[in-house]
């Protein structure tokens, strides 16, 4: 027999943003537990309904692109069997954008499926197919940006998912909390029947100088909690894609000469009462950035770097409207600058927050520069506007 349960707590271990293991807490998704409490679920959702107008370079104000569609769908699955060490997640996506279906022609709704094996509330495995420990505006839920999508930056150069086998230690020395998160995964990414003997290593630390986030706030943007005293986290880490078959590593198109991607990155977040600001570096290095793509045509791989910054204020605490700024710029190597050209945006977004990240109302412009040359007309620049609904349980 099950019993339906609305915001139970079913475990003494306090849930943590940077922890990917399971969601057990109040107040969040609808719980069942069986009798004797070794089966436990939590099911959740969110979708993103958003409206989008874009002007293709080179044209004017009144030319340009509407986007109208769901950009994200989403099922979760949390829970525990026998007992709450061992536990799993499963993740669903069932929109187009969400399925990798543009570079393999396969609709992949499933994006997490991962069991987990706590060993302490600070010591845990897991194995299966989940996010990676790369940058941190990626390991971030999509549904807790200040944004619609993350940044360029990110869209370059992220490590995305992947299967493998992972382990997370969360230590404090002395007063200070540290993370640590390593993988060792197939490299080829979320869509893969077979693997090779070139895998992907990937390695992430962090640290708190200034102890714990409110509510773990050094995952999600903006300070909602409205921290009272500073707060900081500073992260970095490494990750080296052996023989990859796609030509971003775990995302991309398939490619028949595999290629060695090493990626780097370093971030940081700052919040302190209302004040967020975030800084992001990324940087992918490959000897040959050339490869044969399945169609025997040359393709290549962005081999460059890229830095996001954000800065944003919680302008009404009691009424959650956030204001907020978003400058990125990527730069490609020069053994691709005669295919890409240096590219930066600059975005301000409107928040209107109801119940933090789950329902919110975001407005978001943005002015994208190539080259470095901010034109007075269109060419070769765009503009863009963004109203998106968030809303999920």
């Amino acid at each position: 027999m099950l019993v339906l349960l609305f915001g139970i707590t079913f475990s003494a271990r306090a849930q943590r943003q940077h922890d990917e293991r399971p969601t057990i807490e109040n107040f969040k998704g609808i719980q069942y537990t069986g009798d004797d409490s070794t089966f436990y679920i939590n099911f959740r959702f969110r979708m993103q309904n958003r409206l989008r107008y874009t002007t293709p370079a080179g044209n004017e104000l009144g030319d340009g692109d509407f986007e109208a569609r769901i950009r994200r769908l989403r099922l979760r699955m949390d829970g525990y069997m026998y007992n709450p060490k061992l536990s799993y997640s499963i993740q669903l996506g069932f929109t187009r954008g969400d399925q990798d279906y543009d570079d393999t022609d396969v609709p992949n709704i499933v994006r997490d499926a991962v069991v987990f094996y706590n060993f302490t509330d600070n010591f845990y495995v897991a194995f299966g197919q989940n996010k990676l420990p790369g940058n941190r505006q990626r390991v971030n839920s999509s549904g807790e940006l200040q944004f619609a999508e993350r940044s360029l930056v990110n869209a370059t150069f992220n490590i995305d998912r992947d299967f493998g086998i992972k382990a997370y230690y969360s230590p404090k020395i002395g007063s200070v909390p540290f993370h640590f998160k390593g993988a060792i995964s197939t490299g080829e990414g979320r869509v893969a029947n077979m693997t090779d003997s070139g895998l992907a290593y990937t390695g992430r630390a962090e640290f708190l100088p200034l102890g714990e986030f409110t509510n773990d706030g050094d995952y999600y943007e903006g300070d909602l909690e409205y921290e009272e005293l500073p707060k900081l986290s500073i992260g970095g880490g490494y990750s080296f894609n052996n023989n990859t078959t796609r030509i971003n590593g775990q995302t991309g198109k398939y490619i028949v000469t595999p290629l060695d991607l090493k990626t780097t990155f370093f971030d940081a977040i700052f919040k302190y009462r209302g004040l967020a600001y975030q800084v992001e570096y990324m940087k992918r290095d490959v000897d040959n950035p050339f490869a044969l793509d399945e169609a025997g045509e040359t393709v290549h791989t962005y081999k460059g770097q890229g830095v996001n910054q954000q800065l944003s204020y919680l302008v009404n605490r009691d009424h959650g409207y956030e204001l907020a700024g978003r400058y990125t710029w990527i730069r490609p190597h020069e053994d691709i600058a005669a295919w890409e050209a240096q590219t930066e945006v600059v975005e301000l977004g409107v928040t209107k927050y109801f119940r933090a990240h789950r329902l919110k109302l975001q407005l978001n412009a943005n002015y994208q520069v190539t080259d470095g040359i901010y034109r007075t007309n269109h060419d070769g620049n765009n503009w863009g506007a963004t109203f998106q609904i968030e809303l999920g349980i």
